[in-house]
């Protein structure tokens, strides 16, 4: 395959960067406390886009310790109109740093969107994080270019890359469009990135996939877009094979809506006309929303896939789930078996593929499932604390590492990245601080920090209560685990008081506070939830009311009031749910209404229901709050603990019970 030689040299800019570096001095010393003010007002220009205000605050904010800071917002701002000089100015003047590697992101962006190739292709040499999928994309782009040809791998890696952007982006629809001319990369990607985007309701990033290949067809797609059902009504066949896609893309819009009138359309008229390839994406689609809408129809549906391999991972997932809650074991396995390599990695894979093994009998069998249990039983996650309990184990506090030595202390205290992280979160810039922490311990060199160095930036962080960074800093260990940093028992006093008074398992609590908060004390969400436990204010005046508790508005940031109200609302969940930690647990991150919905149907294991919820952050929630509470109950107790034991099995309510709660928000 050949790239066109495109490539032209760009003279000057680094005889200017080496001058220009050449007579800039280091940033003066860091000086605490000084001008963090000036700190906050640029971050709020920042946010405004007010470049004139940064600009003229810059000067105050030289010598603070986020300076680095100060100067990126400022750059970042106008970078659309800097100059080379002034960005590599910027790299000479803060190496090493967060900020360096971040504005090197963003100028990388830059110079794709300008076609500024030799410049691309020395700045990215020097690009630490490589973590900014357009940026890989058109690193792909500029070594074809450069090379005459690419690797299956970079194919590859644009193809993984492009499907994955939800938005429409120039690099990675740059580099398709280059890798398919050239023959590199098959036509039909592009029909299946438009399927992708589609289904997401993505359709300017359809219609950018659609044009690489196929640009005649777009009017018809915005007849699609504009209405599924019109178009569908209005065609008798589907004779070409943009025709065929169109018919495809409609159907796929159908299903989102109505997953059964997309199903016997396809039955019907639509089906004979299609291919086996595009029946296959539209039975895996359709199965896909009915079994995100929980219904007995989706196993049916994913019956009449004739190739798995057909079909996303995504759609394999959740044909895995509906075969679950059928109990049909064998198309566990072939579909786990259909997805990609990095998928069935997957712990949650690999888990249920033990299960189908084992459940499929035979002692062949029976020893692999054994085999692919062991690779990830631990005490991690929800999965690996099950895949323990199947090999007959329970949970226990590992054994503790080797204390921390006083050079080991003393290299994470005086870790400049690290140190300008516990500033910046110290004046209550939080966002910025917990990515200068990540960026210290993951990724500043290659492969991030040790074991050793991370339990010790992890100690500095449980040290400055700072629970959030001591948490996701020690999850990140890998042949060690300090049991007591990964989950730190904050307020432990108030908590098991409150649990206990109102007969709550303490374990339960703290295992919900670490997923909702990280023990951030003053910890915001987006929709408004507050506090230790994230309450909403709906809930907050309704627990208070329902307890008795004197409330007013600004009470909920109060740690105690926090915890009461907090503690009383899970109880009340609790006994709503008949006692299921799992359900009472998708109550308080969903709102009980809809578990109450996806409790009907067959009684399940309550590994297989969770499994089932469709919304994934309450999926998520669901099973981390439970690994949690299972691994707290091994701190608190210091006895084996069964997740099991905390799942048990849901399935509709008793009809003989008392009504639920109705008026539980």
């Amino acid at each position: 395959m050949q790239f066109q030689g495109i490539l032209s040299p760009r003279r000057g800019w680094l005889a200017a960067l080496a001058l220009v570096a050449a007579t800039l001095a280091p940033p003066a010393c860091a000086q605490a406390n000084r001008n963090d003010d000036v700190l906050l007002q640029m971050k709020q220009a920042f946010q405004r886009g007010d470049k004139a205000r940064l600009s003229a605050l810059l000067p105050q904010a030289r010598g603070h310790a986020l300076e680095p800071w100060a100067a990126y917002w400022e750059l970042r701002a106008r970078l659309g109109e800097a100059s080379s000089d002034e960005v590599y100015a910027f790299f000479a003047r803060y190496p090493g740093t967060y900020q360096e590697d971040r504005l090197r992101n963003d100028w990388l962006l830059v110079l794709g969107q300008r076609r500024a190739w030799d410049e691309f292709a020395a700045a990215h040499a020097a690009f630490r994080m490589n973590d900014d999928r357009e940026v890989q994309c058109y690193a792909v782009l500029v070594d074809g270019l450069r090379n005459g040809r690419v690797l299956p791998a970079q194919v590859e890696t644009v193809r993984r890359n492009w499907m994955a952007q939800r938005e429409l982006d120039d690099g990675c629809l740059s580099a398709a469009d280059r890798l398919i001319a050239a023959g590199a990369m098959p036509a039909s990607d592009a029909w299946k990135k438009a399927r992708v985007a589609m289904e997401a309701n993505r359709p300017a990033a359809a219609r950018a996939a659609i044009n690489l290949v196929a640009p005649d067809a777009l009017p018809t797609f915005e007849q699609v877009n504009a209405s599924a059902t019109r178009f569908l009504l209005g065609s008798a066949s589907a004779a070409s094979r943009a025709r065929k896609e169109m018919v495809v893309m409609a159907l796929l819009r159908m299903a989102v809506a109505d997953p059964d009138t997309a199903a016997a359309q396809l039955d019907s008229k639509w089906g004979p006309m299609l291919s086996p390839e595009e029946r296959n994406w539209l039975w895996g689609s359709i199965g896909r929303q009915a079994a995100q809408k929980l219904s007995p129809q989706a196993s049916g549906y994913f019956a009449n896939v004739s190739r798995n391999g057909d079909l996303t991972d995504d759609m394999l997932g959740w044909k895995v789930r509906a075969a679950l809650r059928m109990g049909q074991w064998k198309e566990v396995d072939a579909a786990v078996r259909a997805m990609s390599e990095e998928a069935q990695q997957d712990p949650t894979w690999v888990y249920w593929r033990a299960r189908a093994l084992m459940a499929q009998g035979g002692e062949r069998r029976q020893q692999e499932a054994r085999t692919l249990l062991e690779t990830i039983a631990g005490t991690r996650g929800f999965y690996e604390l099950l895949a323990l309990e199947d090999l007959g184990q329970r949970a226990q506090v590992p054994t503790a590492p080797a204390p921390l030595t006083p050079e080991e202390r003393a290299a994470a205290l005086n870790n400049p990245s690290l140190q300008r992280a516990l500033y910046a979160i110290g004046i209550g810039l939080r966002p910025e601080g917990v990515r200068e922490w990540n960026y210290a311990t993951n990724l500043h060199d290659r492969g991030g920090m040790d074991d050793r160095a991370l339990l010790a930036a992890a100690d500095l962080a449980c040290q400055r209560e700072l629970w959030d960074r001591c948490i996701n800093t020690s999850e990140r260990t890998k042949g060690t685990i300090d049991a007591t940093q990964r989950f730190p028992m904050p307020f432990h006093d108030t908590v098991l008081r409150k649990s206990q008074d109102i007969g709550l398992d303490p374990a339960y609590v703290y295992g919900l506070i670490r997923q909702e908060s990280r023990f951030i004390m003053d910890a915001r969400s987006g929709v408004g939830a507050s506090g230790l436990m994230q309450v909403m204010p709906a809930t907050a005046r309704w627990t208070a009311r329902k307890i008795g508790l004197p409330y007013s508005p600004d009470m909920i940031t109060d740690r105690e009031t926090n915890i009461t109200i907090g503690t009383n609302y899970l109880k009340l969940a609790l006994d709503d749910f008949d006692g299921s930690m799992a359900l009472a647990a998708a109550a308080y991150n969903a709102g009980p209404g809809r578990p109450r919905s996806w409790r009907n149907g067959p009684v399940l294991d309550a590994a297989i229901w969770a499994e089932n919820i469709p919304f994934a952050e309450t999926r998520d929630y669901v099973k981390k709050v439970l690994a949690n509470t299972t691994n707290y109950a091994a701190l608190i107790t210091g006895r084996p603990q069964s997740i099991r034991d905390r799942l048990g099995r849901v399935g509709p309510r008793n009809p003989t019970e008392p009504e639920p709660n109705k008026d539980l928000p």
